[in-house]
C-alpha cells in the first residue's frame, strides 16, 4: 500500500501532466463547437476587418467528427467460449445509460485524442456496477514501464462548489483528495505563500467510508480509450489535422465577403473635374464662401452633376467572387481526401450515384471506422472485464480477456441489398441468430425473436414440421432404399 505522501507525490505529477495536455484538448473541442478564432494573412485586414468577422466560423470541424462516431454503435460482449453475448454484461451497460453515454465517450475520444471509462461497484446494487464515460481533461492513466495496457494508476480531478477533488485509483486502494479553489488576483508575496499553503490537497473527510478505502477489484478501475495511438506518442485527434484547412477556409470566407461588400457591383469614378461645391450663406443669406457637397447625397438620390471640360466617367467590372468560392471548394476537397470523409457529406450535393457508387465513396469512412472499432473495442473488453469483477464473476471476467464486443456494421446499406445479402448466406447455410445478428438487432432482441419463432411454432406444429423437414437434405438420386429398389425392378421388355 502507497503512504500519504507517496499518493500525494504521485497525484502531483499526474496533475501536471493531466494540464499539460488539457490545451490541445480544450482547442480542439473549442473548435468541434465553432468557437474558432479567425485567422489573417496579413495585419492589415486583421486591422480594419477583424472585429467584423469576429464570430463567423464555417465549422467542417463538427462534421469530420461526428461521421465515424454515428457509426460506432456497441451491441453487446461475448466472452471467449460462449456461443451468445452475456446478458448481464448488456443489463448493465443499458442500465447505466451507456447505449447514449458512449456516443459521448467515443466523439471525446475523436475530438480530444482519448477518453476515459470508469468502473466502481455499487453499494446499493452489488449485480449492477457503475459505469461512466469520462473526459480527457479529468482522467489520466498511468502505466507500468514498457506496457501500454498494465495500469500504474489512475487519477480523475474535478471541480465542484469552490473545491478542487481528485480521487487517485491505485490496483489496492483509492486515495481521495480536496483542497479550495483560490482567486486569480494580484497578492503579495506572503499573501502568494498562504495561497500556496491551502492549496495543498489534504484528505477528504468521508463519514461513510474510510480514505484510503480498498479497492476490491485488485486493478485500476480507470480504463483509456485512444483514438489513434501510436507506439511512443500520445493519440492523435481526428481534429488535429484539420485546424490549419479549417482557418484557411474561413479566412477565405472572410475575404470574400470583404470584396462582395466592396467590390461586388462595378464601381464608377469621375477624371477630371473637381469636387463638386455648393455656396456656404450666412444668416442674411449673403455667399460667404463654399462647402462641399456631401456624396453620400448623390449615392441615395442617385443623381450627379459633372462639370469641366475634361471631366469624364470611367467604370471598373465587379470583383470575380467564384474565385473564392473555387478556392474553398478545392480546400473542402483536401480535408475530405486527409480525413477520409465522403465528399458527400462535405460537399452537400447528391449526383445520381448507385448504391455501389454511394459504397465505394464511403470505403475510407469505413476503414476509419473499423479501425476506431479495433482500438475502442479493446477497451471497451477491458470495461466489460471490470464490470465482471465489480460482480465477483471472477472467473468470466477471466474469459473476457479473449472476448470481443459486438458492433453494429459500419456500412450503410439499403434493406433490399442488406436482405438480399442475407439469402443469400442463409442459403449457404449461416444459422438464423447469426443472420440477425447481421441484419443489426442486438443479442437481447436476437433472443427475442428465437422466442417468437418457438412460440410461432408451437401455436403451428404442422408448419413448424413442414419447415423442418425442407431443410432438412433428402438422399440423392441413386442412394438409400430408393435406390435398392430401383435396382431391383426389371427393365421393360419392348414388344
Amino acid at each position: 500500500m502507497a503512504t500519504l505522501e507517496e499518493a500525494l507525490r504521485l497525484v502531483s505529477l499526474m496533475e501536471a501532466e493531466l494540464l499539460r495536455r488539457r490545451i490541445a484538448i480544450d482547442r480542439n473541442n473549442a473548435y468541434y463547437r465553432g468557437e474558432q478564432p479567425l485567422k489573417f494573412a496579413s495585419d492589415e485586414f486583421a486591422k480594419f476587418h477583424g472585429d467584423r468577422y469576429r464570430d463567423f466560423s464555417d465549422n467542417w470541424v463538427q462534421v469530420v467528427a461526428d461521421s465515424p462516431v454515428e457509426r460506432l454503435t456497441v451491441t453487446g460482449f461475448k466472452a471467449a467460449g460462449e456461443e451468445r453475448a452475456n446478458a448481464e454484461l448488456w443489463r448493465v451497460w443499458q442500465v447505466n445509460g451507456l447505449d447514449t453515454d458512449s456516443q459521448l465517450g467515443f466523439l471525446g475520444s475523436v475530438v480530444g485524442g482519448r477518453s476515459f471509462a470508469l468502473v466502481w461497484g455499487d453499494p446499493d446494487d452489488e449485480d449492477t456496477p457503475v459505469v461512466t464515460f469520462e473526459d480527457a481533461t479529468q482522467c489520466i492513466v498511468t502505466y507500468e514501464a514498457g506496457s501500454r495496457r498494465r495500469r500504474r494508476a489512475g487519477l480523475k480531478r474535478w471541480q465542484d462548489g469552490g473545491y478542487d477533488y481528485a480521487t487517485l485509483y491505485l490496483p489496492e486502494e483509492v486515495w481521495k483528495f480536496r483542497r479550495p479553489q483560490l482567486g486569480m488576483r494580484d497578492k503579495s508575496a506572503q499573501e502568494s505563500d498562504i495561497d500556496e499553503e491551502l492549496r495543498r490537497w489534504l484528505p477528504r473527510e468521508m463519514e461513510e467510508e474510510p480514505n484510503p478505502q480498498p479497492n476490491p477489484m485488485g486493478v485500476v478501475p480507470l480504463v483509456e480509450l485512444p483514438n489513434k495511438p501510436m507506439l511512443v506518442a500520445d493519440p492523435i485527434s481526428d481534429v488535429t489535422g484539420v485546424v490549419a484547412l479549417q482557418d484557411a477556409i474561413n479566412l477565405l470566407w472572410a475575404q470574400m465577403f470583404t470584396a462582395s461588400d466592396y467590390a461586388s457591383f462595378p464601381q464608377r469614378v469621375v477624371m477630371g473635374a473637381e469636387r463638386p461645391m455648393i455656396p456656404k450663406l450666412n444668416a442674411a443669406g449673403e455667399i460667404i464662401g463654399k462647402e462641399p457637397v456631401d456624396l453620400q447625397k448623390f449615392a441615395v438620390e442617385r443623381v450627379l452633376w459633372v462639370t469641366g471640360k475634361d471631366a469624364k466617367i470611367a467604370e471598373w467590372q465587379a470583383a470575380n467572387l467564384a474565385a473564392y468560392t473555387q478556392i474553398i471548394e478545392n480546400a473542402v476537397g483536401h480535408l475530405a481526401a486527409q480525413t477520409r470523409t465522403p465528399q458527400h457529406y462535405l460537399v452537400g450535393k447528391m449526383a445520381n450515384l448507385s448504391g455501389d457508387a454511394l459504397l465505394a465513396a464511403e470505403t475510407g469512412l469505413v476503414k476509419r471506422v473499423d479501425e476506431k472499432k479495433l482500438w475502442y473495442g479493446q477497451a471497451l473488453r477491458e470495461v466489460a472485464r471490470l464490470i465482471l469483477l465489480a460482480r465477483g464473476e471472477d472467473a468470466m471476467a477471466k474469459d473476457m480477456r479473449a472476448g470481443s464486443v459486438l458492433w453494429a456494421d459500419s456500412e450503410s446499406r439499403s434493406y433490399a441489398q442488406l436482405a438480399d445479402a442475407l439469402v443469400k448466406l442463409k442459403d449457404l447455410g449461416f444459422p438464423f441468430e447469426w443472420l440477425a445478428l447481421r441484419y443489426g438487432l442486438t443479442p437481447t432482441e436476437v433472443a427475442d425473436v428465437v422466442a417468437m419463432r418457438e412460440r410461432e411454432a408451437e401455436m403451428d406444429p404442422v408448419a413448424a414440421a413442414t419447415a423442418m423437414l425442407a431443410r432438412r437434405p433428402g438422399p440423392a438420386p441413386g442412394d438409400g432404399e430408393d435406390a435398392d429398389a430401383e435396382a431391383e425392378e426389371p427393365d421393360e421388355v419392348p414388344v
